[in-house]
């Protein structure tokens, strides 16, 4: 059985990416995950720390922005599924354009939020093969296109 790659993308303030690698360790799943830098100060500082201090806020999160992009854009080509979690306390743009960046590459999208984002999610949820609304289920959803088994 082959390697799985899955990136995880999105919402960085709750523990839902530990939750589905633990689930997936569980069951032994051939699955390798990856993510954006999830530290959110490392992410943010990170084109003017690399490249220089920038004077205008514009120019300093454009950096950070153009930087970051390198991982997420090489990481989500890479992956054979990718899962964006859309958390309630914020608003993810960034989450957003990497749901619309795997869709538009044509990769398997796994949308996960609560049922209360359903109505301004309705495009992205539109664009995802699957819609979760817990971590265990994106784990089960891992397990049956991986291993065709439903959880018992």
């Amino acid at each position: 059985m082959s390697n799985w790659s899955v990136y995880l993308s999105g919402e960085i303030h709750t523990d839902w990416r530990e939750q589905i690698k633990e689930g997936a360790e569980a069951l032994n799943l051939p699955v390798t995950f990856s993510a954006p830098v999830t530290d959110h100060s490392a992410s943010d500082d990170c084109g003017a720390h690399i490249l220089g201090d920038e004077k205008k806020k514009f120019w300093y999160d454009n950096k950070g922005a153009k930087v970051n992009a390198i991982r997420t854009r090489t990481l989500i080509e890479k992956a054979d599924i990718v899962v964006v979690r859309f958390g309630d306390k914020y608003k993810q743009w960034n989450a957003a354009f990497d749901a619309g960046y795997a869709a538009a590459l044509g990769k398997s999208l796994i949308v996960l939020h609560d049922p209360a984002l359903t109505h301004p999610l309705k495009e992205v949820d539109a664009a995802a093969l699957a819609v979760a609304e817990t971590s265990p289920q994106v784990v089960d959803i891992l397990r049956y296109v991986i291993r065709g088994e439903l959880a018992g």
